[in-house]
């Protein structure tokens, strides 16, 4: 049996259908703060990692598991050592942990302080490990579905800065490999786009995908950071945008990680926004 945390966020959603589909026996974990829509014979139990017991239990009689931290638990919670002993207890063995690319380009980032606290408790840990470090995600372009509805209008800020940002779908391809297959332990995957692409060049593509004309407007560092402390702290949301705008050598380098293990090449953010257009219709 598979555990997948964060089941209704973007990359838990497609990776418990690519499992259900596989044939695997999936438990889908969640807060409850989503609706829940599952292919059938998918299990949900509805946990916080921050609630060891509540894990516990969801974690009970399973193999694996797809470890995610979001919100809160990215800055505090229980010690990782303590989470990691919990689900080894309920008899998990191997772990796919999705962690950041910032954490090692970053790794001086108190936003990055609780992910590398968990990639080193995996490394000390008895148990079959893998990371996955991706950079930024597409689905992050989901913060413009309101402007594009009502003003036919993209605001994002850092316009003309490039980022080989990744499609959620070929993170959950990974995770998967990786919880299904044998070969993965002890790696660590490095998971971006085949070739960076900048905000514009982003509504351009959401452009052509709609089949109709869309504004850009950079906004304002300040104005960025308002509209992103809406949901998330701020130490995640200011390491964010100095990645965004500032970035590294290192996150700008595409990553043959996805190709090499899949065996295609990762999706391109045209293609992932034709298949996401109804959204923002």
């Amino acid at each position: 049996m598979i555990v997948v945390t964060g089941a209704t966020g973007n990359v838990g959603t497609d990776l418990v259908r690519l499992l259900a589909d596989a044939g695997e026996k999936v438990v889908a974990v969640s807060r409850g703060e989503k609706p829940v829509n599952l292919p059938a014979g998918v299990e949900h139990r509805q946990a916080d990692i921050g609630d060891l017991t509540g894990l516990a239990e969801a974690a009970a009689g399973a193999s694996a598991l797809f470890l995610l931290i979001t919100g809160p638990q990215l800055v505090s919670g229980p010690a990782a050592a303590q989470v990691l002993e919990t689900v080894a207890a309920a008899g998990v063995r191997r772990v796919v942990f999705l962690s950041s690319q910032g954490a090692v380009t970053r790794g001086g980032s108190d936003g990055y302080a609780r992910t590398l606290e968990f990639e080193q408790a995996l490394a000390a840990s008895d148990l079959e490990w893998t990371v996955l470090r991706p950079g930024g995600f597409f689905a992050n372009t989901f913060a413009w579905i309101e402007p594009v509805r009502t003003g036919r209008m993209i605001p994002a800020p850092f316009g003309d800065v490039g980022l080989p940002a990744v499609d959620p779908g070929d993170i959950a391809a990974m995770a998967a490999a990786a919880l299904r297959e044998d070969g993965h332990a002890g790696q660590v995957y490095t998971l971006t786009g085949p070739a960076p692409i900048t905000p514009r060049e982003q509504a351009l593509a959401l452009s052509a995908a709609l089949g109709e004309p869309l504004r850009f407007m950079e906004l304002t560092r300040a104005q960025a950071l308002s509209n992103m402390l809406r949901f998330m702290p701020e130490s995640v949301a200011e390491h964010t945008l100095d990645i965004l705008g500032t970035p590294t050598a290192a996150e700008q380098q595409v990553s043959p990680d996805i190709e090499r293990v899949l065996g295609r090449p990762a999706t391109s953010y045209a293609e992932w926004a034709r298949r996401v257009a109804p959204a923002f219709r």
